[in-house]
This record gives C-alpha cells, sequence and structure tokens, in this order.
C-alpha cells in the first residue's frame, strides 16, 4: 500500500532495535512493561499518514524497554538505542542534547518520559522524532520546562503564541508532548501537543487559528465527521498539536488536531465508517484505510473497539492531510461496547 520496493525490510531492523527487550519477548507472556503507547500496554503503535499531495507515510510509534524495566532503566535504554540510531542513520541530536536534562531525570513522574516515532517513506531512509514528557516533574512544573525548552532551542515566542490560543482553560488545557525532529533539515521541526480535557469544537478552532491560512471551520467539519459532532469530548482528551521551525520562530507553520477515536464510538466498524466519511469529504482513497487495517489484523471490525486509536486532521504550509493510528492489539482485544446514541457519546 505504501509502496516500499522491498518489503520494508530497514523497518523491521529499526522497529527490532527500538523494542528492545519488549521485541525479544514471546507474546503468549505477560508485557514486560506497562506501556501507555496502546491500550494494552504493547509499546508499539502503527500509523499512516494521507497527504493531500498524495504522498504517503507509515510510522511507527515506540517505547524502549530495558530488560529489567523501570523509569530510569528505560531511559537509559532509549538511549541506547537513540546512539545506536544517530550512527545508523547520521542523525542531528545537537537539539536532544540541549534540552535532555530538563525531560530526562532521575525520578521520572507521568506514565513515560522517552518516545520515539520512525518515520518510514519510500525511498528514503528512516526518520526519527522523539517525545518528551513536560510532566515529568510534575504536573505543576511542565509550563515552566516547556519555556525552558524553547528558550534553548532559539523559539521563545513560540511558547506566547500557544499561551493565547491553546492554554486558555487553565487545568483543563495541559501540555502533554514535547517533540523534537532528529535531522537538519530546513523544515526540521519542533512541536508542541496540549490536551484538551471536555473540550469542544469551539475549543479546538480557536487553538487552529494560531496558524495563518488555516481555516478553523475545517477543524469542526472533522470533528462533526470523525467524531460525530462537536462535543464536549469528555472521554480521552482532544489534543492539539503545533509544529515551529527556527526560521519562523513565533507562527508555527501546521496545527494538527488529534481525536480518540475509540472513546466515541461503541466498536471499530463505527470508528471506519466515521473514519471514511471524512475520507470522502476529504477525498481520500477508502481502499488504502482498508489495506492498512487488513496489514494489522484480521479479525472482524465490530469484534472489538480500539484498533482503529486516533484519527487526526493535518494542516497548514508544511502540508496538509489525515492520519489513522492502528493498534497491534498483540496483547488484548478490548470488547465493543452497546450502541449509544450521538447525545450520549458526549
Amino acid at each position: 500500500m505504501a509502496g516500499f520496493p522491498d518489503g520494508g525490510r530497514d523497518a523491521v531492523d529499526v522497529l527490532r532495535a527500538l523494542l528492545g527487550a519488549a521485541g525479544r519477548r514471546p507474546l503468549t507472556e505477560p508485557p514486560l512493561w506497562p506501556s501507555d503507547v496502546a491500550d494494552d500496554a504493547t509499546p508499539v503503535e502503527f500509523s499512516v499518514a494521507f497527504d493531500e499531495s498524495g504522498d504517503r507515510a507509515v510510522r511507527i510509534l515506540g517505547e524502549t524497554i530495558a530488560e529489567n524495566p523501570g523509569p530510569a532503566s528505560n531511559i537509559e535504554a532509549a538511549k541506547r538505542f537513540l546512539t545506536h540510531m544517530a550512527q545508523r542513520l547520521d542523525l542531528r541530536l545537537d537539539r536532544f542534547a540541549a534540552v535532555e536534562d530538563l525531560f530526562l531525570v532521575d525520578r521520572p513522574q507521568g506514565k513515560f518520559a522517552l518516545w520515539f516515532s520512525v518515520i518510514l517513506r519510500p525511498g528514503r531512509a528512516p526518520a526519527l522524532k522523539v517525545y518528551f514528557n513536560p510532566q515529568v516533574r510534575g504536573q505543576g512544573a511542565a509550563r515552566g520546562l516547556v519555556a525552558e525548552g524553547l528558550r534553548r532551542l532559539g523559539l521563545s515566542d513560540a511558547y506566547d503564541t500557544v499561551t493565547e490560543y491553546a492554554l486558555r482553560r487553565g487545568a483543563a488545557d495541559q501540555f502533554s508532548f514535547f517533540a523534537l525532529d532528529l535531522d537538519d533539515g530546513p523544515l526540521s521541526r519542533v512541536k508542541l501537543y496540549i490536551s484538551h480535557d471536555s473540550a469542544d469544537s469551539g475549543t479546538v478552532e480557536r487553538a487552529a487559528g494560531a496558524v495563518e491560512g488555516v481555516d478553523p471551520l475545517l477543524v469542526r467539519d472533522f470533528l462533526t465527521t470523525a467524531g460525530g459532532g462537536p462535543g464536549p469530548y469528555a472521554g480521552r482528551p482532544l489534543i492539539s498539536s503545533y509544529s515551529f521551525v527556527e526560521a519562523d520562530a513565533g507562527r508555527p507553520g501546521n496545527y494538527s488536531l488529534y481525536l480518540p477515536i475509540r472513546d466515541y464510538v461503541p466498536d471499530d466498524a463505527v470508528a471506519r465508517e466515521h473514519v471514511l466519511a471524512h475520507f470522502a469529504r476529504s477525498g481520500l482513497p477508502s481502499a488504502e484505510l482498508d489495506r492498512a487495517i487488513a496489514a494489522v489484523t484480521g479479525r472482524p471490525a465490530a469484534a472489538g473497539v480500539g484498533l482503529i486509536a486516533h484519527v487526526s486532521l493535518r494542516l497548514g504550509r508544511f502540508g496538509s492531510g489525515t492520519t489513522v493510528y492502528l493498534s497491534s492489539e498483540a496483547y488484548a482485544v478490548q470488547a465493543p461496547r452497546g450502541r449509544v446514541s450521538a447525545s450520549a457519546t458526549f
């Protein structure tokens, strides 16, 4: 589907290295570590990015698990993986080094400290992105950590922009990820992610307004079509993200909205229907979505919920499109819920 001529051998090698000890563990045994990457503690999630340009990318989000897992040992295992990938892929690590001491602490709090995303495009070497946890020193320290991280990276103005557009509801809006592209291209990004608890469409429409040229009505249409309505979304939160580059330090080039669709549908058959409705409105190919799903599982869509974990809308001058996130369900399939009315969903 994605057009990898060699069957993705490089991707398999990178995935094996990324998962560490977890990748060598039989699925007949319980997970080594309760990873928050996926609902069943699998430390990996797959996604397919459908760009409006027609390009496709496969992405793998993962957490490196140590032989004797724990918060500190997992960080050390992740850093060893990063060193290995830096040598293999000629990665740029100066920005990682600039903020490492802020986010990689001896006693990390929260559900993770360091995750990776491997981005795969046909004919290109794998690209790597790192995710830090802004709440690693506690929720109250998150905004200060993000502000200092941006300052060190020459993006101090970005904090004010995000505060103005996305951090408007006190504790209901929280930084959830601080991410870095590890390459030296002109569009190498710093990405900020903000979780919006119990948010409705108006909250994320305002957030999208930070990006010049983005029509907030596209955000509303996406939620109405893929999410089933304008909200509020009282289950897992909606998440906004902004992409910043050094050449335009104060204004984000892209806005993305992530919908945790599994919380707002009774089963994956309904999730698929909602995503396909969005694909139809956006001119995206439904057959490619079904091929991606078939590559992950052969189970009937109505037999569980959570296979289609998220769907996101990406808007802006760095490229627009839709990404669908698929759980491997390696350890468990969540049972479908009873069918609910639209009003009960929200």
